[in-house]
């Protein structure tokens, strides 16, 4: 990109956001995965086919890789309910853990018989394409009716699941470099990387959700900047020290997104845009990295293909069978969680780090793997409601999301806005508004009641269901909190 101006490349920028905004639209239409149309607009911007960019730069793609899926993996922990997760946690981490070797274990075999590897590199592509993506399943996954057991474990996996490819990719570089370390020897950084990823996430997270709670700063906005930075921090000093910084950021954004938060309604949205950017960013960087017609060539189609049947119908669901076997999931359900398992940005970021490290064929090890996570993306990710549906593990329809009301924490009003979910077996569905006791200074403003707006008066009676807008004083929050006895949404 040096022959371009400082504002040709600005606007190349432009059109590469407009594109992948548009292209979200697109995809909804056509079922495709939106990671595959930003993938394609890279390969198409890139010297194969419109020779507008050329790159080739691996560091600057691990980089931006690296960088998005930090950004990727807050978001999703900040919206991962704990007490959806909580069921799910056992089976999601063998999962993450037994499931991912599992996968790299059968991956590797069939490696190591079609492309002719020895064991190590066999094994070092298996370890790349054996964790699912976050970012895939979030997005592919967003507003299905699927079950929220599923759908929690599927996230949950995908969120925890990285550190462990990571893990395993960097473990089998070494080994390829050094074939004099033992193996015993991993045993401890393994343990060493997990244990401080768990204790840096919990740890920063609850420093971060006080810092964010307790901190007085001139604009709203502003908030969401420190969370960003905190989760960017999180990760780099988890990392420096040793330890597993993609699960420290998991966990982290877990503990912060169930806190409550000052400016929640802020800092949620304004994740959920930036991790939109950091994906049609990563995906489309990942797109100008890969040649087409390296992928064209028949050599790589057909090992490729047997690569993802392997992965997608043989190792997959193996893995899934056996780390589930002590867990309550139905045979319907593991079979779901089995074609939900989507590849995407972290096997390919991951393949640039043999590229980095010089290994023998990582060249051969990126075009399999891009057209593994192309392959996975496609047939996978836009058959996940035809699945569903046959497999029967469709939950309630998921409404549509036709109104707007902004929750702001209003300080120099001395009041906050609580947002109060009137569940299924609260004590209050059926009755009147002025009967449920609540303090003095403390107005329910709004309800939303299957997407419609409902202005309230003390003759308004509650139902299930009922999404209830709370305007109430600062000194008066615990005693409302109190009075609900329930857990306010964040």
């Amino acid at each position: 990109m040096e022959q371009f101006s400082t504002d040709v490349v600005v606007l190349l920028m432009g059109i590469f956001l407009l594109c992948g905004v548009l292209m979200t639209k697109i995809s909804a239409r056509a079922g495709v995965p939106a990671l595959i149309l930003f993938i394609f607009l890279g390969m198409i911007l890139g010297s194969d086919i419109s020779g507008l960019i050329y790159f080739s730069n691996a560091k600057v793609a691990q980089m931006v890789g690296v960088l998005a899926l930090i950004i990727i993996l807050f978001e999703g922990g900040l919206q991962t309910q704990w007490k959806h997760a909580r069921p799910v946690l056992g089976g999601s981490i063998v999962l993450a853990t037994l499931g991912v070797v599992i996968t790299t274990a059968i991956v590797a075999v069939a490696a190591y018989i079609v492309l002719d590897l020895g064991w190590l590199e066999a094994f070092l592509l298996g370890s790349i394409v054996g964790s699912t993506d976050a970012a895939a399943v979030f997005s592919v996954l967003s507003g299905q009716n699927i079950k929220q057991k599923l759908t929690s474990t599927l996230e949950a996996e995908s969120g925890t699941n990285d550190p462990m490819a990571m893990f395993l990719t960097i473990i089998f570089i070494e080994w390829i470099l050094m074939p004099e370390i033992s193996a015993w020897s991993f045993a401890g950084k393994f343990f060493m990387q997990m244990g401080l990823g768990v204790l840096f996430g919990f740890g920063l997270g609850y420093i971060a959700s006080k810092t964010m709670n307790k901190i007085k700063l001139d604009a709203s906005g502003l908030y969401a900047v420190l969370s960003a930075g905190f989760a960017i921090f999180i990760y780099s000093l988890t990392a420096v020290l040793g330890g597993s910084g993609l699960l420290a950021v998991y966990i982290a954004a877990m503990i912060i997104g169930n806190r409550e938060l000052t400016h929640s309604h802020s800092i949620f949205r304004f994740h959920e845009g930036f991790a939109w950017l950091m994906q049609i960013t990563m995906f489309v960087i990942l797109g100008l990295l890969v040649y087409p017609r390296d992928l064209l060539d028949w050599d790589i189609i057909w090992k490729g293909l047997v690569l993802s049947f392997v992965l997608i119908v043989i190792a997959r669901p193996i893995a899934v069978f056996a780390s589930t076997i002590f867990f309550p999931y139905s045979r319907n359900e593991k079979l779901f969680i089995s074609w939900a398992g989507l590849r995407g940005a972290v096997p390919i970021v991951l393949a640039t780090f043999p590229m980095l490290a010089g290994i023998d064929n990582s060249t051969l090890y990126f075009n399999i793997v891009f057209f593994i996570v192309l392959s996975s993306a496609l047939l996978q990710g836009s058959t996940i409601p035809f699945f569903a549906k046959l497999l029967k593990v469709n939950g309630p329809p998921v409404p549509k999301r036709i109104h707007t009301l902004e929750l702001v924490s209003m300080d120099r009003a001395n009041a906050e806005m609580l947002e109060f979910e009137v569940s299924e077996f609260s004590p209050f569905a059926g009755q009147l508004v002025q009967t449920i006791g609540l303090p003095e200074k403390t107005l329910i403003s709004a309800i939303i009641r299957k997407g419609n707006l409902v202005m309230p008066t003390g003759g308004t009676k509650l139902q299930k269901k009922d999404i209830l807008y709370i305007l109430t004083a600062k000194e008066q929050v615990a005693n409302v909190k109190l009075v609900l006895a329930e857990e306010l949404l964040k």
